[in-house]
């Protein structure tokens, strides 16, 4: 399992499906974990957290892949992820660059 091991994800894909993963969870100790450290939101995250909890997940469609793969060392992921706040549908539709630092990916940032 990736949230007990970030290194399982094989892919920038994986860690995104397990990041997904983490928001329906409000698991904001792996949203953390799996976001590379020169921008990992330490100080926003407890907002994060509240605002995860706040949406009733639905479902996460990815778009695109772009490198990522087991051999990549970078990719890009395109994602919507379809929600609902106050009974009303809404989606995040994003591009997020990925990076891999010694065997294991990363959610770097939003692009």
């Amino acid at each position: 399992m990736i949230h007990k091991d970030i290194s399982k994800a094989k892919t920038a894909e994986e860690l995104m499906r397990s990041r997904y993963t983490a928001f329906t969870k409000a698991d904001g100790d792996y949203l953390l974990k799996s976001h590379h450290e020169s921008t990992r939101p330490v100080n926003e995250i407890n907002e994060i957290v509240s605002w995860a909890k706040s949406v009733k997940w639905l479902n996460l469609e990815i778009l695109e892949t772009t490198n990522g793969g087991e051999d990549d060392i970078s990719g890009t992921v395109e994602f919507k992820a379809h929600f609902k706040v106050k009974g009303r549908r809404d989606v995040i539709h994003e591009k997020s660059e990925f990076v891999k630092e010694f065997g294991v990916w990363y959610y770097l940032k939003r692009i």
